[in-house]
């Protein structure tokens, strides 16, 4: 069984527990592409663990270390980081890139996620 971990109110995820946390979760999910080296990453760690707070049962907000994890990170497609990628029934129903105030991440969460 897959080990699940988390950083405040975020789930992390890897490729190997990917389709299990992620496509298969019977709730809305935002996986956060992130990197160490990557100093927007770290911007908004802290408002998308409040928001995971938040959100609580509606919606999985997780995170993939794209460095670690290139299976996922080269199968969406992701070019720039952070870039945050919307489930919803094992499908992306939305995106968005760069660091973006919390108010903004609420708003775009909140409607691709249809919540």
């Amino acid at each position: 069984m897959p080990q699940e971990t988390s950083v405040g109110s975020l789930v992390t995820i890897t490729d190997d527990t990917f389709a299990e946390l992620v496509l298969a979760s019977d709730r809305p999910v935002v996986v956060d592409f992130w990197a160490d080296w990557c100093p927007p990453c770290k911007a908004i760690e802290k408002s998308l663990a409040e928001l995971a707070g938040e959100f609580g049962d509606r919606m999985v907000v997780a995170k993939l270390n794209s460095d670690e994890n290139p299976e996922a990170t080269r199968r969406y497609a992701v070019m720039s980081l952070p870039t945050l990628l919307v489930f919803r029934q094992g499908e992306v129903v939305g995106s968005t890139v760069g660091s973006r105030p919390k108010t903004h991440l609420r708003q775009i969460l909140t409607t691709q996620a249809d919540l």
